[in-house]
């Protein structure tokens, strides 16, 4: 039972703008920390108040908004940014 990752349309279109070293960084940490694992909360933090229910992963100074979706083995990347940015929404 692992889980895979998905990324949303907003997430992608981030990543696109991203420096592509930063992108680059940010593409491999997925694919070694989240793609197929078997407990993605291990390495992320459940957020609180309004973002209740998603999950925030860092990777420098990037942060990752994730939905974890236990019934499909699917972790759902709603959002990814810089952190000044990312919870302003």
């Amino acid at each position: 039972m692992s889980y895979q990752v998905l990324l949303s349309q907003k997430a992608e279109k981030s990543l696109q703008k991203m420096d592509k070293g930063v992108a680059r960084l940010i593409t491999s940490w997925i694919i070694k920390n989240l793609y197929s694992v078997e407990n993605p909360r291990i390495h992320g933090k459940e957020l609180k108040g309004n973002l209740k229910g998603l999950w925030r992963y860092r990777v420098g100074d990037y942060r990752l908004i994730a939905e974890i979706k236990d019934r499909e083995l699917l972790i759902f990347m709603v959002e990814i940014g810089h952190r000044r940015e990312i919870y302003e929404e």
